[in-house]
């Protein structure tokens, strides 16, 4: 928000400088952003007057003024079409020095000579575009008295950053209640008196969604001049707030929200028929908002609307057809109050944001409405004209926030600021923050005024005293670390250590949102469920992902889009399933790759990775927990991958994850021309271990046997590998797949697979008829369970 500090000053002025008044508010937890100047820096420009205007002989789109600037007449060449006599301007005499450092100084112009300038807004800076013409001030401008001082352009805007549970600061009133509290000073505003009505015409009102809106005040006033020029004074407090002038009415009730915090609409009374209706709008509904856009209403938006149809969405924007122009006489002023449930995420949703969306999403004072309604009344009667009929209200005191007691405990107090603070200074500073207070022995019991929505547990209190009070004179205590030696789990793997193994096969991690597109995880999930975002940052992020699968897959056609032909890409993280009564929270490690084998290099060659380099990764993060024999590879189907480069990852016979290539058509769907490769395995599982132990190493020889079996081409190796176990013996210390052949020599649908052995006893040497015996008992079950055969 920003806000003149000269306004500001008006309400409530303690003996600070703008940089000490913007630390003390920031200190109180309104973060300053920044100061500026209100004008840029010019002198020599006073207000003066134009006697006559005359032609100039030899141009035609010149005028000739003789200008009064307090001390003497000065003959003046202008060239803004707008310039007449009897007109208080802004003029720079010669010497003055205007911004950009632009001097004046005596010229001709076309033969004429010229004393000084004529000024408009922007030659002065006080408008960013080109201004059509002079800058003419009120009548009662005071001839020769300068012209900064007048406007006091001496002034600074101040830009507050407000948390949204501080929807109380946005305006003058409750800044100035700030300062006014932080520095024990009254908070002086401008007087506001209900204004009698000097006709009877009312227009109906009926509120159709209490819960939305429970109070509605609107009044007719008739005879206005919308073509009425809005006061100075007016412009410049909006302009120095960030806001530019449109017209009186309009621009009243703009001034009225900043001055008080209430947003207000204005409609021609002329386009209302039957009666102002809120409600929520029909499905499909349409309306033109007053920046032309045309929208489609969804069945959930509170309106504003007649017997004909949307006038407005409510809290947000009004429409069109509605809206006030320059033929507009009568008009209707609606102040309502609308709970900020019931316009939070409106304005987003038709791709808006408005000053009045942003405060009622924030909360607005229940009890201001009619207030801001006078201020409104009082204001335009001033400025455009015409005569007041009474103040209609359809409010619901069921459906507005009713009166809250908060209760602080002094004990509570004392421990949680670690300081003892005097009574009476607590007491104090809830009243001056606006409540009504008790004091007891155990604390106190206070009444939240109506404009603080954020005030509700103690906590708020003991954040309110801790403020007022000032962080600053609050002890500091440095945190106290008892630290012992940290526990080493040594039948964990630390996730540190997993990713340091993947970063050492030359993996880069990734980090992705936890929300995902539906679209994509569809795609690669059909039948996965996870939670829905109510409100998603963006379409694209609205699901809960279900697997690392559809981040990593968003983030391999990042790196594809930018020419990274080879990528290899981790991520560890939360995938979500089920609904979010019977959600399941699974931590996981997934990985990516897809490119060549080997870096791009004079000694590397130009094979691309396949599921075996994968497999080969993911094994060497198995191996690190030691417990690699209860890790198995089976077959399986995943919708996500291809159905013959697919298996399912197990542990300790239960499903931990999958590994394959990335299934063509789904690849064809995503627009992916290059095959990938995509592993993801449960963290719990891949961190759980066993304890490493000593085994003391045999001095005894080692015995070899290589065996080739023919077996079905379709047979797993794992099958193969699980029976010889089985047979070997107790000092069987190894067994490895070394070769697997097809092709001459193989009968077709029969594949050769060679298998080291390795044999070694702790106390002696094996002989051969021990070794013998026991690959006898090793091809016979392989025989008889497998169908292999011994290759000759």
């Amino acid at each position: 928000m920003k806000f003149s500090e000269q306004w500001l000053r008006e309400w409530v002025s303690p003996a600070l400088a703008t940089q000490a008044l913007a630390d003390q508010i920031t200190m109180a937890g309104l973060e300053v952003d920044g100061i500026e100047p209100v004008a840029a820096a010019f002198e020599g420009v006073v207000v003066a007057e134009v006697v006559e205007r005359a032609r100039h002989p030899d141009a035609d789109k010149l005028n000739v003024c003789q200008v009064d600037d307090g001390t003497e007449r000065l003959q003046v060449v202008c060239g803004a079409p707008n310039v007449e006599a009897g007109q208080k301007v802004a003029f720079a005499r010669v010497g003055a020095v205007l911004p950009g450092d632009f001097k004046i100084k005596k010229a001709k112009l076309r033969g004429v000579e010229s004393r000084g300038m004529i000024c408009s807004a922007s030659e002065l800076g006080l408008e960013e575009e080109s201004s059509d013409g002079i800058l003419v001030l009120p009548a009662e401008a005071p001839v020769g008295e300068d012209f900064r001082a007048y406007m006091t352009l001496d002034d600074s805007t101040i830009e507050v950053d407000l948390t949204p549970n501080r929807g109380d600061c946005l305006s003058i009133q409750g800044m100035a209640r700030e300062v006014g509290v932080l520095n024990r000073l009254p908070v002086e505003g401008p007087g506001i008196a209900p204004v009698t009505p000097v006709h009877d015409d009312t227009f109906p009102v009926r509120v159709e969604d209490a819960e939305g809106c429970p109070r509605y005040l609107g009044r007719v006033i008739k005879g206005v001049d919308v073509t009425a020029e809005t006061p100075l004074w007016m412009v410049e407090r909006l302009r120095r707030s960030g806001i530019r002038s449109i017209d009186p009415v309009v621009d009243v009730t703009n001034y009225v929200m900043l001055e008080l915090g209430q947003p207000l609409h204005a409609f021609d009374r002329a386009n209302l028929d039957g009666a102002v209706i809120v409600r929520r709008a029909r499905q499909g509904e349409q309306l033109v908002l007053l920046d032309g856009q045309a929208i489609t209403l969804n069945d959930d938006t509170l309106i504003i609307a007649d017997e004909r149809g949307p006038l407005a969405i409510a809290g947000v924007m009004g429409g069109e057809q509605s809206g006030v122009s320059a033929e507009t006489r009568d008009i209707f002023l609606e102040a309502a109050h609308f709970s900020p449930l019931a316009v939070a995420g409106q304005a987003r949703t038709y791709g808006l944001h408005t000053d009045a969306s942003h405060r009622f999403e924030r909360g607005v004072d229940p009890e201001l409405a009619r207030e801001a309604a006078e201020r409104a009344t009082t204001l335009l009667l001033q400025i455009t004209g015409g005569e007041a009929g009474p103040l209609v209200e359809v409010a619901d005191a069921s459906r507005l926030p009713g009166d809250r007691e908060v209760v602080l405990r002094r004990a509570r107090l004392d421990q949680a600021l670690d300081k003892v603070l005097p009574a009476e200074e607590v007491s104090e500073i809830l009243e001056r923050l606006g409540m009504v207070v008790e004091t007891s022995d155990e604390g106190w019991r206070a009444r939240v005024p109506s404009w603080r929505f954020d005030i509700a547990i103690e906590e708020d209190l003991i954040e309110e005293v801790a403020r007022i009070h000032g962080y600053n004179k609050l002890p500091a205590r440095h945190p106290r670390a008892h630290l012992g030696p940290r526990p080493d789990h040594e039948a964990r793997t630390p996730l540190a250590a997993l990713r340091h193994r993947m970063v050492s096969r030359g993996y880069f991690e990734a980090v992705t949102y936890s929300f995902v597109a539906p679209e994509l995880q569809e795609t690669l999930l059909p039948d996965a469920v996870s939670p829905v975002l109510a409100n998603p940052i963006s379409s694209d992020l609205s699901v809960m992902r279900a697997s690392l699968f559809p981040g990593l897959v968003r983030a391999l056609e990042h790196n594809l889009n930018r020419q990274q032909t080879r990528v290899r890409l981790f991520e560890t993280g939360l995938v979500f399933r089920g609904e979010l009564d019977d959600l399941d929270q699974v931590p996981m490690l997934g990985a990516l790759v897809c490119g060549s084998r080997e870096p791009e290099g004079w000694s590397g060659g130009k094979e691309k990775v396949d599921f075996f380099d994968l497999k080969g990764d993911l094994e060497s993060l198995i191996e690190m927990g030691g417990e690699a024999d209860v890790w198995r590879f089976e077959p399986g189907e995943h919708p996500a991958l291809h159905p013959g480069q697919c298996a399912r990852v197990m542990y300790r016979g239960q499903e931990a994850g999958w590994i394959g290539t990335l299934h063509p058509a789904v690849r064809a769907r995503l627009g992916l021309k290059v095959d990938a490769l995509l592993f993801e395995v449960r963290l719990d599982a891949l961190t759980h271990g066993r304890i490493p132990a000593f085994q003391p190493l045999s001095r005894f020889p080692e015995v070899r046997r290589d065996l080739a079996f023919l077996v079905d081409a379709e047979q797993p190796v794992q099958a193969l590998l699980d029976t010889l176990r089985a047979q070997a013996g107790e000092w069987l210390v190894e067994a490895h797949l070394f070769d697997v052949y097809q092709g001459k020599g193989v009968p077709e649908g029969r594949k050769s697979v060679a298998l080291g052995l390795t044999w070694q006893h702790p106390s002696r040497t094996l002989n051969d008829d021990e070794i013998n015996q026991l690959v006898d008992a090793i091809v016979e079950e392989s025989r008889l369970h497998l169908g292999a055969e011994l290759r000759a």
